[in-house]
């Protein structure tokens, strides 16, 4: 029962840290995740959950990795298989040895062997947190492509190098050639047998499906058991479970691909299950590593044998080597890739490196492989400075995790800052002229009789095209509402002066005048105070309901039935002069400043025109959508005419061609539904 509350709090504080991190997004999720789990740790609820190795890597990583693997790019893999492998093996022993050394003369406490564990199990790099950061972050592709490989490879080379340095200081006894054959069959064994097992649970899958045995719940459950059966499997045989599960992720992404019949409701369901389970799992193992760390940090603070600073020092010099060497090694690992593939690799610049140095984070693999140093030797004395490696080893995993938060986003953006800016300047440019050319064929047929659905529609676009120039200039955009706003006024004020000159010359009664001028006063309200507008319709939908429900209760007369309906054409017909004596007073102040704003203004003119007629007439609301949907078409077509001619004069790229041709398509689709549900 303990042990059920205890999960219980775990889930409890996994869904509290994504409330966190929506009040404060600044903060990654996975700094949380630990914060949080250091402080349930740390308050007196008595809640101890120890770290079990062998359980936390079946339990955790393994249907991470799978999951990773089944979703990683393969053809990017290959393309970047030897950045890949210099980064995951070749690094790998590269920090075991020039780290190892380091450790060994800053901490002579610590042997040799024993410094060699120590910088073998800080090797890998946390795929899990490099995966949470990246979130954030938009990160380069190729860069991102690197990182995962690394990730899914380097646990296993760092596992395997640690567990042959605990061993020979805990025997004693090691060689290099033993170490190196050992070596080479537990990696090659773990990601064959896990690629040969995937295989036979895939094939299993079919011949239960050939059974007619289609139960998506079987199936599913047979997904979930499969990165775990796989793992104990090869670890039993003494190979890598953990490149067998990511071979085992590679092979099932491959047979979806594959897979001519796949059933839909098996993909949504897996689709869902896994993301439920990754989410958990991936909150679970940054909420445990917080659980550890003050009990780790208590045996090294308690201990008078320890000077807490210089501890800490410790800390930040190996953390230091640690980036250092890594961007040493990438610079150079790049050199060496770029030469070999020089047609396919780009050389990857300083800010790439820098992004992959701090993007290699220390996590969960490091802290549990820690540990699993056991306590004596062979001879039954403890093991050398076991407590210190421990702390060690969750101190790089804490600062290369604060490094990363703090530095990655800065330096993601500026690497592709330039580029996403140039990109959406070539979209905007593209968006634009693809409008205007969209006006021009629509003016290139405008005549009398469709000139009211030609002007609603330019309007629409002029409209979209002040959008995007005024979108990411503040300056541009605060002169474009005011100049908005100005034309807006004179034309309302136009109005005013024309019911004012109606009513001295005796055209309508006063009634009529009182609510028109109401209606201006409202128009202007709108315009000037938008918080004082929305509480003015607020007021008046409240009285107009009031006044409704008052109606009901007092009899019907015919009379004031029809003295309303007589005031109701009255003010239509009102309206409509109003709005062409504002129509022409907007003509008559046109400029080559003011003109996309003045067309916008009269376009809307133009349409409340055009919907009070409508109001009148049936037939000539039909005639009006049929001559809109004509203009529209002609429209679309020169967007995609336009965006056509941009792609042959390379004033664009192909993924702009693509991205504009769909966003036309779907606009067109839209208008389409709208106009079919209308005739309905």
């Amino acid at each position: 029962m303990e042990m059920f509350l205890i999960v219980l709090l775990l889930l409890a504080i996994i869904g509290l840290s994504n409330i966190v991190n929506h009040l404060i997004p600044f903060i990654p999720v996975p700094l949380i995740q630990i914060a949080l789990g250091i402080l349930v740790a740390i308050l007196p609820f008595g809640i101890h959950v120890p770290m079990e190795t062998e359980l936390f890597l079946v339990l955790f990583i393994a249907p991470l990795l799978f999951n990773d693997g089944r979703h990683v790019s393969r053809k990017a893999l290959w393309r970047l298989r030897t950045q890949i492998l210099l980064l995951a093996l070749g690094l790998v022993f590269v920090t075991v040895f020039a780290i190892g050394f380091l450790i060994h003369w800053m901490i002579p406490s610590i042997p040799l062997p024993a410094a060699f564990a120590l910088a073998g199990i800080l090797s890998p790099t946390d795929v899990v947190a490099v995966s949470a950061m990246s979130s954030r972050v938009r990160m380069p592709k190729t860069v991102m492509h690197v990182l995962e490989g690394e990730g899914l490879m380097n646990d296993a080379s760092g596992l395997v190098a640690f567990n042959f340095a605990v061993a020979a200081t805990v025997t004693g006894v090691f060689s290099l050639v033993n170490a190196s054959v050992s070596f080479l069959v537990i990696a090659i064994g773990g990601f064959v047998g896990g690629a040969l097992l995937a295989i036979i649970i895939i094939r299993f899958r079919v011949l239960i499906r050939r059974f007619g045995m289609e139960d998506v719940t079987i199936h599913m459950l047979i997904q979930i058991l499969t990165p775990f059966i796989i793992y104990l499997v090869t670890e039993h045989f003494h190979l890598s479970g953990i490149l067998a599960v990511v071979a085992a992720g590679i092979v099932h992404a491959i047979e979806k691909d594959r897979e001519k019949s796949p059933t839909v409701e098996l993909q949504i369901v897996s689709n869902s299950t896994w993301t439920v389970i990754l989410y958990i799992l991936n909150g679970l193992v940054f909420v445990l590593l917080g659980l550890q760390i003050p009990s780790v940090g208590n045996e090294i603070f308690k201990d008078p044998l320890f000077n807490n600073i210089i501890v800490i020092k410790y800390i930040l010099i190996i953390t230091a080597a640690l980036l250092l060497l890594r961007f040493i090694w990438i610079y150079f690992s790049s050199l060496v890739g770029w030469k070999l593939k020089k047609r396919k690799i780009r050389k990857i610049d300083l800010n790439q490196i820098g992004i992959t140095t701090i993007s290699g984070v220390r996590g969960a693999v490091t802290l549990a492989g820690s540990f699993s140093i056991p306590y004596f030797l062979n001879d039954g004395s403890p093991f050398p400075e076991r407590s210190l490696i421990i702390f060690i080893a969750a101190g790089v995993i804490l600062v290369t995790l604060i490094i990363a938060s703090i530095f990655l986003p800065v330096m993601a953006k500026s690497e592709i800052g330039k580029r996403e800016a140039e990109r959406e300047a070539m979209e905007k440019a593209a968006l634009i002229r693809s409008k205007i050319a969209a006006i021009r064929a629509i003016r290139e047929v405008m005549n009398d009789e469709n000139r009211s659905a030609a002007f609603s529609i330019i309007s629409i676009y002029n409209s979209k095209i002040n959008q995007l120039k005024y979108t990411n200039n503040e300056e541009d955009s605060f002169q474009a509402r005011k100049l908005d706003r100005s034309i807006r006024m004179k034309a309302l004020e136009a109005e005013s002066n024309y019911i004012e000159k109606l009513v001295k010359e005796k055209h309508i009664d006063r009634t009529v005048a009182y609510l028109s001028q109401e209606y201006i006063q409202r128009m202007e309200i709108a315009i000037t105070n938008h918080i004082k507008f929305r509480a003015l319709v607020m007021w008046s939908l409240i009285k107009r309901s009031i006044l409704q429900l008052f109606q009901l209760f007092l009899p019907k007369k015919k009379e004031r039935r029809k003295k309303r309906r007589e005031r109701y054409t009255m003010m239509l017909q009102l309206k409509m002069k109003m709005a062409e004596v504002a129509i022409k007073v907007l003509k008559e102040g046109m400029t080559p400043e003011n003109r996309n704003i003045t067309y916008i203004i009269i376009g809307e003119y133009n349409e409340l025109l055009t919907k009070l007629q409508l109001v009148k007439n049936a037939d000539a609301s039909k005639k009006y959508a049929r001559m809109e949907r004509e203009l529209q078409d002609k429209a679309f077509q020169a967007e995609r005419d336009e965006v056509q001619k941009m792609y042959e004069r390379a004033h664009i790229t192909a993924d702009v061609v693509r991205k504009l041709r769909q966003q036309i398509n779907i606009r067109e689709a839209y208008w389409m539904e709208e106009n079919t549900l209308h005739d309905a």
